[in-house]
C-alpha cells in the first residue's frame, strides 16, 4: 500500500514539474546571425515575437516561401532592411503595425 501511494505522489510531482516548464514550440530561443541574399529573397512575411509567458526573447520571425521560419534580432540593420523589402512586396498585411515596434 505504501509503495502505491509513494508511486502516485512521485508521478504527480513529476507531472506538475513537466507542466510548469511550459512549451517552447512557437518561441525563438536564439537568433540566426545572418541570412544570405539568396535566402532573404524567399522571405514572404514576418511577425514579431514579444516577451510573453515562456518566450523571453524579442525577435522578428521571417517566414519563407516554403514555410521555413528564421528568428532574427530586430536590432540588426539587415533585419530592418529585410522587413522593408517584405513590406514593399506587399505581402505582410498591415505595414504600419510592423514598423511601430522597431528599435
Amino acid at each position: 500500500m505504501r509503495f502505491n501511494t509513494l508511486f502516485f505522489l512521485l508521478m504527480g510531482f513529476y507531472l506538475s514539474l513537466t507542466l510548469a516548464q511550459g512549451t517552447y514550440e512557437d518561441c525563438c530561443l536564439r537568433y540566426v546571425k545572418t541570412l544570405s541574399g539568396r535566402v532573404q529573397r524567399h522571405a514572404v512575411k514576418y511577425r514579431w515575437q514579444v516577451p510573453d509567458g515562456d518566450c523571453n526573447l524579442i525577435a522578428v520571425i521571417f517566414t519563407m516561401r516554403k514555410g521555413r521560419e528564421f528568428c532574427t534580432d530586430p536590432k540588426e540593420s539587415w533585419v530592418g532592411d529585410l522587413m522593408e523589402r517584405v513590406d514593399r512586396k506587399g505581402k505582410n498585411g498591415n505595414k504600419n503595425r510592423s514598423h511601430q515596434h522597431r528599435h
